[in-house]
Formats: C-alpha cells, structure tokens, sequence
C-alpha cells in the first residue's frame, strides 16, 4: 500500500503527519514504539471500505520534521497531541485502536478527553500494572539490561542486531527474522527513538485509572504474547467497566500484522456494535 502523507499543525505548534483512506466512522490507529503510521496499513487497507481509517505518526517517529524532533518525547505530550489532533482534524468522537507502547497512550487519552473517544481497542496494551496502592510491577534489572544493550549496539551503528534483540525480547525469539521487509525498514527508520523510550517509563495502570475509562473498550490479546502483555490484558479486562476481551489464537506481540484478517474483523464487531 502506498499512501502520501497529509501534516496536521496542533495547538501546541508540532506537525503530525498521517494518513487516511475511507468515509465513514473515523478509526483514529496508534503505533507503539519503533513504528509510525505504517504500521498500520493491513488495517486501512481491509476496514477503509466502511470507515474513515486514520493513521498517525507520533512525535519524533518518522518522517518527524525538526519541529517534531525538538517536541517533548514522553507518553504525556503524545497523548496531548492526541487529543490536539483529534480536536483539530474536527472528527467529532473516534473509534480509538492503540498498539503496545500506543495503547498506553491511547488509554490515556480516552480517560483525559473522554468526550473525543466513542471506542476504544488496546492491543497488547504496554506498562506496568500497579497491583496494590504500594507497589507497582515494573521492568526487572534483566530488562533494564537488555534495554542497555540494544541501545548500545544501535550507537555504535550495530542497527539489526539491536532492533533484533529488542523485537524479539517484546514478541518471541525469531519474530524480527519473520518480520516483513516493510515493518524491519520502518523499525529501521525509527531506531534512535528506541533510548528516548527508554528513558521515559509508562505509567502504571491502577483499578483507579482504568475506572475514569468510560467508553465502550475492547482488550485484544495475542495467545503467544510474552506474559507481561498479557497480565495487562487480563487485569485490564476486570478493571475498565464496560469491556470485552478478545485472544487471538497463534499471534504473539504484532498480531495485527501476522492476522490481520482475524485482527480486523475483531476491530470492526466493536465498531459496528
């Protein structure tokens, strides 16, 4: 799929590009971390015959223009300009799908800008879980490793074999060497991302933070998921009030990508409904 990029200037001044191909009901797609708004074109491509699908790369993540470069790199000023975008494209309320590091920032903004958000997907929602009002589970000293070292191998210009350890780390071994060219040139693309996210840990979600979540949600899990994404899935699912859970059979981390056929027709039932 080819599609040229549109650039939306948000209140806060940062030129967001995106994409989008359809009419109807907007799905507004968030990309997690290494990725931007093609991550999601197997989405625009099998939902934009019914819906109005919208793509969007986020701050610093390709092709980010120097403005975009020079924003805030955190969860808090992507959902911020978010909600900017959302308010400044005149969607009225969307259907909102977010991606790992982007479901965090998707959750985040439907509870900040509830009345932009008509539904909400979290896929494989990224960040800790706080458990009881005093302790939160977070990366263990291996991770924090790991995350040393990939952004070691990228510094010193060892780019595949860092994105290599990472990809596989967050999905399962051998998934960057399964992965389609498109998605190894767009990680490629959005590498030196990677330590700025490193140095800006997710919140924790809470039965608190999930309780401002009012609208209609859908939690999708990938059956072979590495098990942090799915205790989010889980406890999410008890938490957010009015919620469905979804697993689909055989994925791991990129389930959109590895089924997207499966991926698509779980997104449409919500939005139809």
């Amino acid at each position: 799929m080819h599609l040229i990029p549109s650039f939306a200037t948000i209140a806060s001044g940062v030129s967001i590009p995106y994409v989008e191909q359809g009419k109807g009901e907007p799905i507004l797609f968030v990309h997690g971390s290494l990725c931007d708004y093609r991550y999601w074109f197997d989405q625009i491509s099998g939902l934009s015959d019914d819906f109005r699908c919208v793509s969007v790369s986020l701050s610093h993540y390709w092709p980010a223009d120097e403005a975009c470069i020079q924003a805030e790199f955190s969860w808090r000023a992507h959902v911020a300009e978010l909600g900017e975008f959302v308010a400044a494209m005149n969607f009225g309320p969307v259907h909102l799908v977010g991606h790992s590091r982007g479901g965090c920032v998707a959750f985040h903004v439907a509870r900040e800008y509830p009345r932009l958000v008509k539904s909400l997907v979290l896929a494989d929602p990224g960040g800790p879980l706080l458990l009881d009002h005093t302790m939160a589970h977070r990366s263990p000293p291996s991770v924090n490793a790991l995350h040393s070292r990939v952004v070691d191998l990228i510094s010193r210009h060892q780019v595949e074999p860092g994105l290599e350890l990472f990809v596989d780390s967050v999905s399962e071994h051998g998934s960057w060497k399964r992965s389609p060219a498109l998605f190894r040139r767009m990680a490629t693309d959005n590498a030196g991302t990677l330590a700025k996210q490193f140095h800006d840990p997710l919140p924790a979600y809470s039965l608190e933070t999930a309780r401002d979540v009012k609208c209609k949600t859908l939690l999708i899990g990938g059956e072979r998921s590495p098990r942090v994404y799915q205790n989010n899935v889980n406890k999410l699912t008890k938490w957010i009030g009015s919620v469905e859970q979804s697993t689909i059979r055989g994925a791991s981390h990129g389930m959109n990508i590895s089924h997207p056929g499966r991926f698509n027709r779980i997104v449409r039932a919500l939005v139809e409904s």
